[in-house]
């Protein structure tokens, strides 16, 4: 049978209708029943059957045994328990995986990953065509997802199509299609939850949809948040990470859970030295780097859930059109003078060095290996001929000084501008600590006329007669970008970016990028004296640093973003570490032991135990069958002296705590008391000695328990939007409810009647060795000891260098 009959045959079989999960498992079990030659005798459930296993019932043997599951009926057909232990072991293996994996993921929107799943295990399945209990069981589940799938997404799973049809051809198989049709409708009696089923406040629901194009509105709460742009010279690791753009998704998804009308910008930062440094190295064009390594970044971004509405770059022609614009109304104003500057000119190059192709010793602390721009050990800024003993990166050899005329913007002059806006920013928005005291140290030394171009050929050009073999300098341009990222997003990108009246700005960032953001954009802006939308916080973190030292790709130390999806821990799980170990205030470390650690005894057992426990027992307790019961309004009165009213009022002051926090962006704080609220509600299950038991001894205060359970878990839901989108995600399913705006007050939004839906394992257990493991594996390689070995792979660096040096003077920018 051709693949394209194949999918006809799926396709008149689901028209029968059995295109739904309650059918696939009447299809395992009609096919075991022919398979095995038993008869089973099935029916609607019975009012006591826990609503899991509805809606069918299953008599085997002529009645003698009753089971409700599907893959129960399975086992017991095929007498798995009495196999050998080495063929029931491998039955059972696969079994367990179509239950925790196909079973798990299908739905609708799961249904590529379902055939996915299936089509890498089927080669693991029998290859005749007798039927077996593995083959029964995930017949029924491949079943489903292909009658639902569309035909492009089966046309790329060949070998569960081969493994299908030789299943459908056995005489169990199309004995049993008639027996199929005629009980299908029988076993689809129990509506699943649905929109039409729920009970919930109304104007509760909030959705983010990423390619809806998001305008400033009047008379609404105008957000706009940046994070550092990163540079487009490696893949970014977890340092990189918390500091600026995943700090900086937290915060837009808890503005956007707040109802407030929210734009988040990001891109990559591909002009400067940088660039041209990392192009040198890898023997490409700075284009060609630039494409690789913002498709790296990116793809790093996504996996991480950041969600941001425009992702951009800084090499495009908007970035020239508005830098150029820019300069050209602060040199008409007269913020930007012309002098000479003595430069480290390489004779071997025949090229003026840049910043970053001269390494030296730092004047201020005698790091032998400071940049020509910063020393990345004191973190002192310093012009390339401050070092001592200056080289070129490119081939070692000391430069001499030569003369070369640029362009420097006056800071000297907006000094004053530049510290009234300070003042009344960090006042109004009030500034991390730590990026209000670098900026008032910037002030405090006195500012100086800044140069802002640079002999490099890889930047936005200068237009201005006489500089026409100049770009601008990156610190210069880079903050530009966000405007430009921006106007490549929409048209009516001024609405954001020039008004500053109607539009918040938020910047996230590392610590040693707080001065340009602070000081040299702001100083930009107002001797531009265009109507900018400026500064109004600025949240910066401190360095995380791996448990070895600093985070190294060359010698492999530390977790990039790439390393993290290797690992198989889902994104939620490092998004929550990382802002719960943000660097606000201080360095913090990041450990293996700590990361297994809090997810195990954090995640897993206060807020997976949480959401867990409530929704399985009101999905399985047969008195409720996933309905929420009302609450005693008596027991959850205002002034009541009960377990359930001092829950809200405890949750109600935790809650004023999580919005104040993160209204003035701290972040970790915020999400501290967001797990707090869990814990509480953990408590609150013990103190109600939440079971059976209850019900049968108070029904009014089991129903309310349920009733204040569940709307707590609807209510983190929310609260871990900005920290754990996917478990956020995940919580608002099991309730069948949508996600939700986050109220000031909790409430209970999930009426009585509301139908949930089916209980999912929030987080997974790690086992303490993977620590280990991972330390390992991520723990960096061994470094050369001897002088000769690191004279040898220096020289070895510098010959690179200078072949390809030749090749990287041809470059031009592609604006």
């Amino acid at each position: 049978m051709s693949s394209e009959n194949s999918i006809t045959f799926v396709k008149n079989l689901a028209a029968q209708p059995a295109n739904t999960p309650a059918a696939a498992g009447l299809l395992k079990i009609l096919v075991a029943s022919q398979a095995t030659g038993t008869t089973v005798q099935m029916a609607e459930a019975e009012k006591t059957v826990p609503k899991s296993k509805q809606p069918y019932w299953v008599l085997v043997d002529g009645g003698n045994t009753k089971l409700y599951d599907a893959n129960a009926v399975v086992r017991y057909l095929f007498k798995v328990g009495t196999l050998p232990l080495g063929e029931r072991l491998d039955i059972e293996q696969l079994l367990e995986w179509e239950e925790k994996t196909l079973s798990a993921l299908s739905t609708d929107a799961n249904l590529d990953l379902v055939l996915a799943a299936a089509n890498s295990r089927v080669s693991q399945l029998s290859t005749s065509a007798s039927v077996g209990a593995a083959d029964a069981v995930i017949l029924g589940t491949a079943y489903y997802a292909l009658s639902n799938a569309k035909d492009a997404a089966i046309a790329k799973y060949g070998r569960l199509f081969q493994w299908f049809e030789r299943q459908l051809a056995s005489s169990a198989a199309n004995s049993v299609l008639p027996a199929y049709k005629e009980n299908v409708v029988r076993v689809l009696v129990r509506e699943e939850p649905t929109i039409d089923n729920r009970k919930v406040r109304a104007d509760i629901e909030f959705s983010f949809d990423p390619k809806e194009t998001v305008l400033p509105k009047e008379g609404a709460q105008n957000v706009l948040i940046t994070s550092a742009l990163p540079y487009v010279n490696n893949v970014p690791h977890l340092g990189n990470i918390i500091g600026s753009t995943l700090s900086a998704d937290a915060f837009a998804r808890y503005s956007r859970v707040r109802g407030r009308n929210t734009l988040y910008i990001c891109g990559t930062d591909e002009y400067g030295t940088t660039t041209e440094t990392k192009a040198l190295e890898e023997g490409i064009s700075c284009q060609e780097l630039c494409d690789k390594y913002s498709a790296l970044h990116q793809q790093v971004y996504e996996w991480f859930g950041l969600s941001f509405n425009h992702f951009g770059r800084t090499s495009t022609a908007k970035q020239t059109e508005i830098v150029q614009a820019t300069f050209e109304k602060c040199h008409a104003n007269g913020f930007v003078s012309e002098a000479e500057l003595t430069q480290l000119f390489c004779e071997t190059c025949s090229r003026f060095l840049a910043d970053r192709f001269v390494e030296g010793t730092c004047p201020s602390c005698g790091y032998d290996d400071a940049r020509g721009d910063q020393c990345d050990k004191c973190g002192k800024l310093l012009n390339a001929n401050e070092l001592i003993e200056p080289r070129c990166k490119l081939d070692g050899n000391r430069p001499v000084l030569r003369d070369s005329r640029h362009l420097f913007l006056d800071l000297d002059l907006l000094q004053p501008r530049c510290e009234e806006f300070v003042k009344k920013s960090y006042e109004a928005g009030q500034w991390s600590s730590n990026g209000l005291t670098i900026t008032k140290n910037w002030l405090r030394e006195g500012l100086r006329p800044r140069c802002i171009t640079r002999d490099l050929k890889w930047g936005v050009p200068v237009p201005l007669r006489g500089f026409e073999d100049k770009v601008f300098y990156v610190w210069f341009d880079a903050c530009i970008g966000y405007p430009s990222i921006t106007a490549n997003y929409t048209s009516e990108w001024e609405r954001w970016w020039k008004n500053p009246d109607n539009v918040k700005l938020y910047q996230f960032m590392g610590k040693d990028n707080v001065p340009f953001h602070t000081v040299v954009f702001p100083s930009t802006q107002l001797a531009s004296a265009e109507p900018w939308t400026m500064l109004h916080h600025i949240s910066t973190c401190e360095y995380l640093n791996y448990e070895t030292g600093k985070f190294s790709k060359s010698r492999g130390v530390g977790v990039f973003g790439n390393n993290a999806q290797d690992t198989g821990v889902p994104a939620d799980v490092w998004r929550y570490f990382l802002l719960a170990n943000r660097p606000e205030k201080s360095d913090t470390i990041f450990t293996w032991a700590d990361f297994v650690s809090r997810n195990n005894n954090e995640l897993l057992n206060n807020v997976g135990n949480l959401c867990n426990r409530v929704v399985k027992f009101l999905d399985k307790n047969t008195n409720y069958a996933g309905i929420v019961p009302a609450a005693d309004a008596a027991l959850i009165a205002p002034g009541a002296d009960t377990t359930d009213r001092r829950l809200i009022d405890d949750v109600n002051v935790l809650l004023a705590e999580y919005v104040q926090n993160m209204d003035a962006v701290h972040i970790k704080a915020g999400l501290r008391s967001a797990m707090e609220i869990s814990a509480r509600g953990n408590l609150y299950l013990q103190d109600s000695r939440l079971d059976n038991t209850l019900f049968s001894e108070s029904r009014a205060q089991c129903d309310t328990v349920i009733a204040v359970a569940t709307n707590l878990i609807y209510l983190l839901s929310a609260l871990l939007h900005p920290f754990m989108p996917a478990t956020s995600a995940s919580i608002a399913r099991q309730l069948n409810a949508p996600e939700r705006l986050l109220t000031e007050t909790f409430e209970l939004e999930l009426q009585p009647g509301h139908v949930i839906g089916k209980p999912e394992y929030l987080f997974m257990s790690i086992d303490e060795k993977k620590a280990e493991e991972w330390r390992a594996k991520y723990g960096g390689k061994q470094e050369a000891s001897s002088d000769k070995d690191k004279k040898d792979k220096k020289d070895k660096k510098k010959s690179m260098a200078q072949k390809k040096a030749g090749n990287q003077d041809q470059q031009q920018p592609a604006n």
